[in-house]
């Protein structure tokens, strides 16, 4: 290990310490408040008149100091916020206050002993009575700079470069309150999801992540191996076709929120690992689940943010409003216009996508093409909430076709922000038929393509012991959390997301 400068120093610090007989890491911390607790102690006693002091002993990392002769004034933060602590020689002795500014630095832990107090410039803090040393930190944080902004303290930190900041997470944490308050914000999406499935009657389950045949999905899995089955093994790209199992088991409404994993590439909204809520709903169909998906949104934005109403990138999105809701045929009509019912097959209609100037895979079939026109024309415009439905059936191999158009599925997508957010169909519960379309995929696609879908055997076996009528959901939660906390990419609301290996640097 090679160490600055500074990092050099500081280790000089820790091992003088030692010699002192100063454990920097010692086991054992004491703590009656925290800095919010203590200041709201303090402002009840004073409210209240009360003469006996509020002793409190508090903990947290160092963020400013200031030594000034016989006296030091220091602001420490934990995660409730930051607090004053002021330190006087002529209580805890020359020599103490000696410690705090020979030995501390910026971004150490300390613990503080003291009576809380207001300043005669108002702000409520700790004068303190006896501290130590809890826990030192060797590499300095990122510089921060602190300023008065309508009589409080603002910090901004220097720690603004994206790919530094995912790298480095913690050191991000650190610095930057705003950030943290994004994964405050991210849990309580979490909280409220499973608040509204609760309440509605569904069981949070867990399924396999390591899975013998990969599905549910149009994705490329991550592969594995396992040395003692000498079995090949997969990391779910979707929960599905497990959740679907558990309707056949009498399980009538399940859900599951956990991590998906598909080896794909990396943009603003898409990350290898991703955290996906699903639903199965027994005896629903793909517009009860519309229904279903309208209310637990709205109640979602609601619960988190205190408005169904937020602002997204300047646009203001409202969720309290019913979504708009258009057929994928109207809208590329409307927003493309392409009369599908003009481009019956692939070929013409790769050829129309070509006199438009874009590039369509030459193998691709119809649906797979009509998907990236939708992509191309409709989804970049679809601000508000709005449900585009009815989908080719070749690239839905686990929905339901509609009544009298076998090519066509009961599939609905939610747009919000020019991006999708959740997908949805009347599930498929016909093993005879289910067969069949796994075959029809199995010659669609050219083996290795990360649209065909693997035959899979057991869930055929289940669907065959009778599975009910059912609707199923898949949401994104990333980009929830991205609309919610106002981030433009994915990246900002993963606590580590996944980032291409430097040499020297990642390992």
């Amino acid at each position: 290990m090679t160490y600055t400068k500074l990092e050099q120093l500081r280790l000089e610090k820790l091992h003088r310490l030692r010699e002192q007989g100063i454990d920097p890491y010692p086991r054992r911390v004491k703590r009656t408040h925290t800095s919010r607790e203590a200041i709201r102690a303090f402002e009840a006693a004073e409210a209240a008149g009360e003469s006996d002091p509020v002793r409190a002993t508090l903990v947290g990392r160092l963020r400013s100091m200031r030594p000034m002769g016989k006296i030091a004034f220091a602001h420490i933060e934990d995660g409730q916020g930051r607090v004053q602590l002021f330190f006087r020689a002529n209580e805890l002795g020359t020599e103490a206050l000696q410690h705090l500014t020979r030995d501390f630095d910026l971004g150490d832990f300390i613990e503080a002993e003291g009576e809380m107090m207001r300043t005669r410039a108002g702000e409520v803090t700790l004068r303190v009575t006896a501290f130590r040393m809890i826990a030192k930190a060797i590499t300095p944080l990122p510089a921060a700079k602190d300023e008065i902004v309508d009589g409080k303290i603002v910090r901004h930190a220097t720690l603004s470069d994206p790919e530094t900041r995912f790298r480095q997470r913690y050191a991000d944490l650190a610095v930057n309150p705003h950030v943290r308050q994004i994964f405050v914000k991210r849990a309580a999406v979490l909280r409220a999801l499973r608040d509204f499935m609760d309440s509605h009657g569904f069981l949070e389950v867990e399924t396999p992540i390591l899975q013998p045949i990969y599905g549910g999905a149009a994705a490329r899995p991550f592969v594995t191996y396992h040395n003692q089955l000498k079995q090949e093994l997969y990391l779910r790209i979707s929960f599905e076709l497990y959740l679907k199992r558990l309707l056949v088991g009498g399980l009538e409404r399940v859900y599951e929120i956990g991590r998906d994993f598909r080896n794909e590439g990396v943009d603003r909204t898409h990350n290898p690992e991703f955290t996906m809520l699903e639903f199965y709903w027994a005896y629903a169909d793909y517009q009860a689940v519309m229904e279903f998906t309208e209310e637990m949104l709205r109640y979602v934005v609601q619960h988190v943010t205190g408005s169904t109403t937020l602002t997204y990138q300047g646009q203001q999105i409202d969720f309290g409003k019913p979504w708009r809701r258009i057929t994928l045929q109207d809208s590329l009509a409307e927003l493309a216009g392409i009369d599908l019912d003009a481009f019956p097959d692939a070929d013409s209609l790769r050829g129309e996508m070509v006199q438009r100037g874009l590039q369509p895979n030459p193998a691709a079939p119809r649906g797979k093409l009509i998907e990236n026109l939708l992509g191309e024309y409709v989804e970049p415009t679809l601000i508000q909430p709005t449900f585009i439905y009815d989908y080719p059936r070749d690239v839905s191999p686990l929905a339901k076709s509609r009544p009298g158009d076998p090519s066509t599925v009961e599939r609905f997508e939610g747009f919000v922000a020019g991006f999708e957010i959740c997908n949805a169909f009347t599930e498929l519960n016909d093993p005879l038929d289910q067969q069949a379309r796994f075959e029809e995929m199995r010659r669609a696609y050219a083996k290795g393509d990360e649209d065909r879908h693997p035959m899979d055997e057991d869930y055929l076996r289940a669907m065959r012991y009778g599975m009910p009528p059912n609707g199923g959901f898949g949401m994104g939660v990333d980009r929830l959390v991205m609309l919610l906390t106002d981030q433009p990419n994915i990246r900002e609301v993963i606590l580590f997301p996944h980032l291409r290996s430097r040499e020297g640097v990642d390992r």
